[in-house]
């Protein structure tokens, strides 16, 4: 007896799985505001001063400050920032490395579906 192609569900074939992958992907990396890339240093100092309390005990440095170092135009570049301003750089920073992350996938899923064509090709 025939089976009725209609009734029966047609699998994705793996373009299609990438492409929705991708699709999905998209999503999720527009959903992030702020991004940056680099590191951010919670930093404490030496004065320098002899009487100073610093100069006796190292749990009394001064700060803490932080330090924000990242790459601009293929040069090192630092940054002292307030503790606010730290916040939200720490989470731009997580941010960016999620969306390279998510980038990564992206471009694996793209490879697919170029395989994918060159092979019927």
């Amino acid at each position: 007896m025939p089976v009725n192609s209609s009734a029966v569900p047609r699998k994705p074939s793996a373009t299609q799985e990438a492409r929705e992958r991708i699709g999905l992907l998209r999503q999720r990396i527009a959903e992030f505001e702020l991004i940056a890339s680099g590191n951010l240093l919670r930093r404490t100092k030496v004065c320098g001063k002899p009487t100073c309390r610093c100069a006796q005990d190292e749990r009394e440095r001064h700060g803490p400050y932080w330090e924000w170092t990242r790459r601009e135009r293929r040069r090192l570049v630092h940054r002292v920032v307030s503790s606010q301003e730290a916040a939200r750089l720490a989470e731009a920073i997580r941010n960016g490395r999620a969306i390279r992350r998510l980038l990564a996938r992206w471009e694996r899923e793209s490879i697919r579906i170029i395989d994918t064509q060159n092979d019927t090709t």
